[in-house]
């Protein structure tokens, strides 16, 4: 396909114009990267000099306190369980079982059967005595304070989220 010179010198001026644009175009990017790079290193530095001694003051403020009454309340709860709730637990159970064994003593078997054999007479009289009474009264005692040390270990004490007075500079505490 021939062009005629005319043509030729237009599409020859619009090529140079276009390499023109693209050199342009390759400036500005340059030199885009450029100011990038530096809003970046700007940014660095205001966070390092700003944000980050602000959310260390926030976190020493307002989220450390929570934290470290929140773990003594569980270091206390803890020791509450252990020292009250665990040992009773375990005489409980320490109990029935001694009972599951007694029970299945083979002397206690026999002695059971000897006087399972004879007609036992049982009287009319359903009164549980004097006996019954205070075994009663004991077994509802322990279980109020059974419970009494259940109530104590999982109540809410307001004591226990008052803040420490502490500067914010001071460590974390151990």
């Amino acid at each position: 396909m021939s062009l005629s010179r005319k043509r030729r010198k237009e599409l020859d001026h619009l090529r140079s114009s276009a390499e023109e644009l693209w050199e342009h175009q390759q400036a500005v990017l340059d030199h885009a990267n450029g100011v990038a790079r530096e809003a970046s290193r700007q940014l660095g530095h205001l966070t390092r000099e700003e944000v980050a001694p602000r959310v260390r003051e926030s976190y020493a403020t307002y989220v450390r306190p929570g934290v470290d009454t929140a773990r003594e309340f569980a270091r206390g709860t803890g020791a509450t369980i252990e020292r009250a709730v665990v040992p009773a637990l375990g005489n409980a159970i320490g109990a029935v079982m001694s009972v599951g064994d007694v029970a299945r003593d083979a002397r206690v078997r026999a002695a059971f059967n000897r006087v399972a054999q004879q007609k036992v007479v049982v009287p009319e009289k359903k009164s549980s005595g004097i006996g019954g009474t205070i075994a009663l009264t004991a077994a509802v005692l322990v279980a109020a304070g059974v419970a009494y040390a259940v109530w104590q270990t999982f109540r809410a004490d307001d004591e226990l989220w008052v803040a420490d007075d502490e500067t914010p500079f001071d460590g974390p505490r151990a």
